[in-house]
């Protein structure tokens, strides 16, 4: 196995998929806006010149795109399975699924590709719930670690396969266009829960799968 990249071999840990806590009420868009004319302000510019003037507007749909994930259920996406698999049991992998995320530190994007695998036990689920899983976790407020683990936990706890696995790489923009400014740097994270974790043949076998 390759010695860069990092496997978790963590338990599976309670998750928790609407994320933040406590009871302060969502602002209006009004709120959202105004509070981008304060940004613009701050950042030493006039949000009532034309150039301007509309971009608070323009923000905040943004935000509804680039959040999107809060208002999903990652586990309620699983949950259409297929039983008659004519006794398939082999791995079932995705590589290379391209997503934005947002860092939860900076609110500057994430940019990768995911690899997602599961071993399955008696059912299946449609490949492009996998995509929506991802998607629906990647569209919120994140750090890599916290996502690459959220995605294997929700299809190991609705699909209770033998074995799940995820490895996404990507690029923060939170450390190439600022700090350390360090362009082209990409970042590894895998979880490996189950056959994935406890067979070293079966994890070889992914990680071949997806060029690893």
């Amino acid at each position: 196995m390759s010695d860069f990249l990092p496997i978790s071999l963590a338990r599976p840990v309670p998750r928790d998929h609407r994320e933040g806590g406590g009871s302060t009420s969502k602002p209006s868009r009004a709120d959202a806006e105004a509070a981008v004319r304060t940004l613009i302000c701050w950042a030493g510019d006039n949000p009532d010149r034309e150039g301007l003037e509309d971009t608070p507007a323009r923000v905040v749909r943004s935000y509804e795109e680039f959040f999107a994930g809060y208002a999903q259920d990652p586990e309620e996406i699983l949950r259409t399975t297929f039983e008659e698999i004519e006794g398939y049991d082999e791995i079932v992998a995705l590589k290379n699924i391209a997503f934005e995320s947002h860092c939860e530190h900076h609110m500057v994007p994430i940019i990768g590709r995911a690899s997602i695998a599961y071993l399955p036990n008696n059912r299946v689920v449609g490949i492009s719930k996998l995509v929506r899983v991802l998607e629906a976790y990647a569209k919120r407020l994140q750090i890599q670690e916290k996502l690459t683990a959220q995605i294997a936990n929700a299809i190991n706890e609705v699909l209770k396969p033998k074995g799940v696995a995820v490895v996404v790489e990507a690029e923060h923009q939170c450390m190439t266009t600022r700090g350390v400014q360090k362009p082209g740097v990409s970042m590894v994270t895998s979880t490996m829960l189950g056959a994935f974790r406890d067979d070293a043949s079966t994890r070889k076998e992914f990680l071949a799968f997806i060029g690893r």
